[in-house]
């Protein structure tokens, strides 16, 4: 903060494009909407940033590819990414991604919002090819954050964004070979987003978000088959899942991993048994 209220400041003018797409936590959140409160440069490229936001998001701007166009797409990205060459070695030009590829993904997310929808879809899934080594089949975890990572670039959030469930349960009638259970847990502080097909272990999943605060949780479910449940952290992520009425549900946030916990309870209690 340096008192010239000419222009942005600093460290915080930098934040803001997070602070607006919900990816600071908690105590830099808070850091920055005081900032914003007391400064008005900051407050005013906020604004803007935001009248960006809403003008690239109007029908006739953006584009957005069928939902079952973007289900085949990633499901040819996981069919190439299982392939390996006859020898046995990676094929020419490809290489292993260094570990914390995601944690480096999620920091372009900001900047790839930019660019047309189109073109940071094409930037997203080519990092998506990339990373992932011929030959090698991510595990489900590595899977799970690929997915979260992925819906958090290129406005790739929901295919149907409302907060209605009864809006966003009939959106997957034909779309999906099982009906998912979508619950309003608004009074429990955690807001339906809306919903989107994604593709997890080899087929089109169904991908239910929610809000709490800041914070983005992806709810994935599938009809089990048999996955083991299980609580555990990845690049960042806190991942918990769990088994329901013959499905397997996998949530996955930067959420703390207690109030992570508090959405598997109040989903559990309020969902079909």
């Amino acid at each position: 903060m340096t008192g010239d209220h000419a222009r942005p400041c600093g460290e915080d003018a930098a934040s803001l494009n997070a602070l607006l797409d919900g990816e600071l936590d908690a105590a830099n959140s808070l850091r920055c909407e005081t900032h914003v409160a007391h400064c008005p440069a900051c407050a005013a490229e906020l604004d803007r940033l935001r009248a960006v936001r809403d003008l690239l998001a109007r029908d006739g701007v953006v584009w957005r590819a069928p939902a079952t166009l973007r289900a085949r797409i990633l499901a040819s990205l996981a069919e190439e990414a299982g392939r390996t060459s006859s020898d046995g070695e990676v094929a020419a030009g490809w290489t292993r991604a260094p570990i914390g590829w995601v944690s480096r993904l999620r920091d372009g997310a900001t900047r790839w919002r930019a660019l047309p929808a189109g073109l940071a879809l094409a930037a997203s899934l080519a990092l998506a090819v990339l990373v992932i080594r011929p030959g090698e089949a991510p595990d489900l975890a590595s899977q799970l954050v690929s997915g979260h990572v992925r819906s958090l670039l290129a406005d790739h959030l929901t295919d149907v964004r409302t907060s209605d469930q009864h809006t966003v349960k009939p959106w997957f009638s034909g779309k999906t070979d099982f009906s998912p259970p979508v619950v309003d847990l608004d009074d429990r502080g955690f807001t339906l987003v809306g919903g989107r097909l994604d593709y997890i272990e080899n087929r089109v999943v169904v991908a239910l978000i929610y809000r709490r605060r800041k914070h983005v949780i992806n709810l994935f479910l599938w009809p089990s088959e048999g996955s083991r449940p299980t609580a555990s952290a990845r690049e960042g992520f806190n991942i918990l899942g769990w088994q329901q009425a013959g499905l397997a549900f996998w949530a996955i946030s930067d959420l703390n991993a207690v109030e992570l916990k508090e959405f598997q309870d109040d989903f559990v209690e309020r969902s079909p048994h």
